[in-house]
C-alpha cells in the first residue's frame, strides 16, 4: 500500500482524531542517534525526558505506544519498561512485518496508527500508517515521504512535539 505525500499540518488535524497507536524508532527517534561506549564497553543512550512525557500523555488518552528497533540492548528494553511502552521489539529487520503483527494483535488497522522514523530501514513502515513524521535530522528519503517533519531534531524532544500535536488536533 503506498499513500501520497500531503506533507503539512492541515492532513495531521485531518487524521490525528483516529490514532490509536504511535510507534517509534528508538536510535535516531528516542536518541540523538549517538552511540556511546564507556571506558569498560558499555553502550550508553541518552533518553530525552520531555519524550517520556509526551508518551505518558498519549497513554492518557488511551493511545498505546510501541518501540520498533534493529537493536537488540537491554537499555531500550528497560527505558520502554519505565515509560510503560506496550510494545518494545528487538533486533527487527522488517519493520513493516512487525508494525503489521502489533496491529493485528490489537484489532487495528494501519490508518489508527502513527509512525515517527529517521532512516531508510523506516520507510517501509511508515508508508503503511495512517500518519508518519520524520525528525528534523532525519534522513532526507525519510522527510520526502512523511506527512510531518518535526520542527526537533531525534532525540531532543521529536517524540513529545508529535505527542503534542496529536494531542492538540484531537481537543
Amino acid at each position: 500500500m503506498m499513500k501520497q505525500n500531503p506533507n503539512g499540518i492541515d492532513y495531521i488535524k485531518a487524521n490525528s482524531e483516529r490514532i490509536k497507536f504511535l510507534f517509534m524508532d528508538c536510535d535516531g527517534v528516542l536518541t540523538d542517534g549517538g552511540m556511546y561506549y564507556s571506558e569498560r564497553g558499555d553502550e550508553l543512550k541518552k533518553f530525552n525526558t520531555r519524550d517520556g512525557m509526551g508518551i505518558k500523555l498519549l497513554r492518557q488518552l488511551g493511545i498505546r505506544t510501541a518501540i520498533i528497533t534493529g537493536e537488540k540492548t537491554k537499555l531500550v528494553a528497560q527505558r520502554g519498561k519505565k515509560l510503560k511502552i506496550d510494545e518494545v521489539c528487538l533486533g527487527v529487520e522488517d519493520k513493516a512485518r512487525v508494525l503489521e503483527e502489533i496491529l493485528c494483535k490489537y484489532d487495528m488497522g494501519f490508518n489508527e496508527a502513527a509512525y515517527i522514523g529517521d532512516d531508510i530501514n523506516d520507510l517501509e513502515a511508515m508508508k503503511k500508517v495512517g500518519l508518519s513524521f520524520a525528525v528534523n535530522d532525519a534522513m532526507q528519503c525519510v522527510k520526502d515521504i512523511a506527512d510531518y517533519v518535526t520542527k526537533t531534531a531525534g532525540g531532543h524532544g521529536a517524540v513529545r512535539e508529535v505527542a503534542e500535536l496529536i494531542i492538540h488536533f484531537r481537543e
